[in-house]
């Protein structure tokens, strides 16, 4: 079994720096800053678990950042290990927008009907 065959809590940060790919970043603290958009993405889907207020903008561009950065692929794997399972229907519908989800990816997942019709406002 290699390394990275599946994330944990302790590879996780060498998984990121693995595939981090930010041109402009000049230091450790911009790397962590963008680390902790995952922290914000969660939150903002807590909030919106416990009080319904979502911050699709908001969301979206933590979403993007992440993915320009680490890559599609490693960051929707990060984004999924990070995120709690409850939250993969609300998720969901900003990976189809964005076109960062394949087909194949999160069947048995339901889309939070709430979440595509305010996307589809966008």
């Amino acid at each position: 079994m290699r390394i990275f065959d599946t994330i944990n809590d302790e590879n996780f940060e060498l998984y990121a720096a693995k595939h981090y790919d930010n041109p402009q970043c000049v230091d450790i603290e911009e790397f962590q800053a963008d680390l902790c958009r995952f922290k914000y993405i969660k939150r903002l889907l807590g909030r919106y678990d416990s009080c319904g207020e979502l911050q699709e903008r908001l969301i979206l561009n933590h979403i993007i950042v992440l993915f320009n950065v680490f890559g599609i692929e490693a960051a929707k794997k990060m984004l999924l290990f990070k995120i709690d399972s409850r939250h993969y229907s609300v998720i969901k519908p900003f990976l189809i927008l964005l076109h960062y989800l394949r087909e194949d990816e999160l069947i048995d997942v339901p889309l939070d009907e709430n979440v595509v019709a305010k996307l589809r406002n966008i």
